[in-house]
């Protein structure tokens, strides 16, 4: 049985389609991701396993159970983070807590035992007694994780949990999710931070609404079909221009302080040199490079242009 199995599922918005026939299944045990732009379907897709929104057509089932007909028994079992920060500012981080325990039907004797293990893995303690609007942006992503783990879920999901946090605290959120999921709990998390799927077991790329790819990261990288080039230059700007006029160019995008190109045909030597002295030596160097995530979605979204 997976943990959860979404089968040929619609969500329109009148005229607007959301989520266009997925199909979809998460191991019990797993972190998958669920990776793509603002606008995918992502938010859609996470609220409906939630049971927060209906489906026009198609299933999901959540650890067996249908998320149509027995929603009260698959909210008992999942945590559920929204993308937004969503608890009570004028509350401490603590009283957020106590309140989620409230709700989700903690046991008194167990509640003092839950609190001290979410205070170990969020490092709250020390802020359990200021009020969560004033928290930081990564201390507000941890309370309200800590807050959808309460009750201790089998299937935790995430929607953008990282979104607007610096990196340090992403990194560290990151080390949260990892030993959660340790300890047994199934995680779905959706994020548009590409080198994020670099950190889940499996991933689907979600484009449109649509998913246009399913497999573990490396898996995904190697489905890249053109000879990708790392090229750096001393006006980026400018040679990402001048390869814009090379029929043997498939694609281009800005990455970092480089320029990632990829082609239809390897480039020789003599092409590079060709290219060279045509930019002035602009071009100042360029590597054979592996694809990354965000290589391979780029060129899924160029191919949909088309």
């Amino acid at each position: 049985m997976f943990a959860i199995e979404i089968i040929d599922f619609v969500k329109n918005y009148g005229k607007i389609l959301a989520v266009n026939g997925v199909s979809l299944q998460v191991k019990e045990g797993e972190l998958f991701g669920i990776i793509g732009p603002d606008g995918a379907g992502k938010t859609t897709l996470l609220r409906s396993i939630c049971t927060l929104l209906k489906p026009a057509s198609g299933k999901i089932m959540v650890s067996g159970k249908n998320a149509l007909t027995e929603i009260t028994r698959i909210r008992r079992i999942l945590g559920y983070m929204p993308q937004r920060f969503s608890l009570y500012q004028d509350l401490t981080a603590e009283q957020n807590l106590l309140f989620f325990a409230d709700l989700f039907q903690v046991p008194p004797e167990e509640r003092e035992s839950r609190l001290q293990r979410l205070y170990s893995f969020s490092k709250l303690e020390p802020f359990k007694n200021r009020l969560a609007g004033q928290l930081s942006g990564g201390m507000k992503q941890k309370l309200a994780l800590s807050c959808a783990l309460i009750h201790t879920p089998e299937i935790l999901i995430l929607d953008e949990p990282t979104y607007g946090v610096d990196p340090l605290s992403r990194q560290e959120f990151w080390e949260i999710l990892k030993s959660i999921q340790q300890e047994g709990t199934t995680i779905l998390v959706s994020t548009a931070y590409m080198e994020e799927a670099e950190l889940c077991d499996r991933i689907a790329l979600m484009h449109r609404g649509k998913i246009v790819r399913v497999g573990n990261p490396r898996e995904i990288k190697q489905l890249y079909p053109h000879p990708l080039y790392r090229v750096t230059a001393k006006n980026l700007s400018d040679l990402k221009e001048f390869f814009k006029t090379q029929e043997m160019v498939q694609q281009i995008h800005l990455f970092g302080n480089a320029i990632h190109l990829s082609f239809n045909t390897t480039p020789s030597d003599n092409d590079w040199k060709k290219w060279q002295q045509q930019t002035a030596d602009n071009l100042t160097g360029w590597t054979l490079q592996t694809a990354s995530i965000e290589d391979v979605f780029m060129d899924i979204m160029n191919q949909d242009e088309k």
